[in-house]
């Protein structure tokens, strides 16, 4: 009677597994924030997005981690850069898998999306282009973020993932994406990216060189009309899809653009959700499975098309 009746259901489509793949890896390493995550080796990243595919999930979501980083982030950008040969690996291998399926399931494999962001690729850990005085440079940042926008359609993305929070961002990528006849690329805003202390498990994930914060261009989490008005200006210059992180902290905020947005609207279950439910399981002081379900659950109810979370694969067998 319960399922019957219950009002929010959980599909393995509306997925999207984060994956993180890093650059002169020999074998994956295990995230220790994160237990059951690892930075990836281009080899196991193949075998991931083989695994996602499989699983039925609606999409991966690639980080790149580069073996050198500078003030710009030029690896971010490299036609073979770290981002880029992750891209390819992950379109063939979800092409292979549409092929051995293809008798059987005839199912498409996941959507491969890519973050376009620079604080993976610079020394200093910013998501942008630092001005003299030490503060991001905006309009500088926008130029960065086209190029990279650029490189990872030319290489396969079929979503690019903008998380920088820089202004104007959506309406630069789509006109460098049409520019460069790349029409067909959607674009995934992250709209309302709060500053948050959830995020510090994802840092180690990507090696981040951060110092200081990143209050000056993420929203203060006390403000929910700000986030609104973020999702409208992304909306307003093309967004194919709009973004709240973090999930579980911002559900009244993702409710609100939910109900504003005549696009899917995503939200990102991040790594500092993950740990809290990992950690508190690993001591048995609540159930695994039933918390990471809830939460999710949750999340779906909020108003979430799409939900990003470390938790994918598991949730996709749980509901099968």
């Amino acid at each position: 009677m319960r399922r019957l009746a219950a009002e929010t259901r959980l599909h393995a489509a509306d997925l999207v597994l984060p994956l993180f793949v890093k650059e002169g890896l020999d074998e994956p390493a295990p995230i220790t924030s994160m237990p059951g995550q690892v930075q990836h080796t281009e080899a196991t990243l193949r075998d991931a997005v083989a695994d996602a595919a499989r699983a039925g999930l609606g999409g991966v979501m690639l980080f790149g981690i580069p073996a050198e980083r500078d003030a710009t982030g030029t690896a971010g950008d490299d036609p073979d850069g770290v981002l880029q040969r992750g891209i390819r690996i992950a379109r063939e291998a979800v092409a292979a898998v549409e092929a051995e399926s293809s008798g059987t399931t005839g199912r498409p494999g996941p959507v491969v999306m890519a973050d376009t962001c620079l604080d993976e690729f610079t020394d200093h850990g910013h998501c942008g282009v630092l001005a003299a005085d030490g503060t991001v440079d905006n309009d500088a940042t926008l130029d960065r973020y086209a190029a990279m926008a650029v490189a990872q359609a030319r290489a396969g993305a079929e979503v690019v993932a903008p998380s920088g929070m820089m202004d104007g961002q959506v309406a630069v990528i789509r006109d460098a994406l049409d520019d460069a006849g790349f029409d067909q690329v959607s674009i995934l805003a992250y709209s309302a990216k709060y500053a948050s202390a959830f995020y510090g498990p994802f840092r180690e994930a990507v090696d981040s060189a951060l110092q200081g914060d990143r209050r000056t261009y993420q929203m203060d989490a006390a403000n929910a009309r700000e986030g609104l008005r973020e999702a409208d200006l992304d909306l307003a210059e093309g967004a194919d899809m709009v973004m709240v992180k973090p999930a579980g902290t911002s559900l009244d905020v993702l409710r609100a653009v939910a109900d504003r947005s005549d696009v899917p609207v995503a939200a990102y279950q991040v790594s500092g959700e993950y740990a809290m439910i990992e950690a508190a399981a690993a001591n048995g002081w609540i159930d695994r499975k039933g918390a990471v379900l809830e939460s999710v659950t949750a999340i779906r109810r909020a108003g979430a098309d799409i939900v990003l979370t470390y938790w994918a694969n598991e949730i996709a067998e749980w509901i099968k």
